[in-house]
Parts: C-alpha cells; structure tokens; sequence
C-alpha cells in the first residue's frame, strides 16, 4: 500500500471555508482522478496552534505506479488550484509512505 501524505498548515481566518472546500472539491477531485482507493484526514494535537492548525490528508493507492501516473498527469493542477483559492494563507508539504516494511539491502 502506497500512502500520499499532505501536511497542512492553516491559518485561522480560513479554516473553516478551507475544511468544507477540502471535503466537497479538492478531496473529491483527487479521488475523481481513479488513482486513489480511499483517504482519511487528521488533525494533529500536540502542535503549536498559534497560526493555525495542522491536518493531514493521506491518499491511499495500490502501487507507486498509480501514484506516478497521479503526478505527472494531475498533481500540479491541484496544487494550482490550492494556490489560487488560498494564496498564502497556508502552507503545504508531501510526504510517500509505503506501508510494507522491506528490510534494507547490504
């Protein structure tokens, strides 16, 4: 399993719009592409919240070859459309997780 991880910073004044957007259009137009099985969001505790609060979107596919296929043919659109919609009033970084632990080769 493949786990696409988006980290997100958000400023308080947009929190609330900015949740509604990411569940009713952006999540949604992720999912719309077919490379992802399903996602789930969380909000992390423990964390400095003066700005703003951090969540966490993970998206979940079978393989690194649909996760490809999702970057090169719409990952910069959707980050587009997050910048266009919110400037800077938040901030994002990506992570890749697999959930099989291989053993390192020597």
């Amino acid at each position: 399993m493949i786990v696409y991880n988006v980290t997100y910073k958000i400023r308080w004044s947009i929190l609330k719009e900015w949740l509604l957007w990411q569940k009713e259009e952006h999540i949604v137009r992720h999912m719309d592409t077919g490379f992802f099985d399903d996602w789930r969001m969380f909000r992390l505790l423990d964390q400095d919240e003066e700005e703003g609060p951090t969540y966490i979107i993970q998206y979940f596919t079978t393989d690194l070859r649909r996760y490809e296929q999702f970057v090169i043919g719409f990952a910069p659109s959707l980050q587009r459309a997050s910048w266009d919609k919110w400037g800077d009033r938040f901030i994002a970084f990506r992570t890749l997780m697999s959930s099989e632990l291989e053993e390192p080769e020597n």
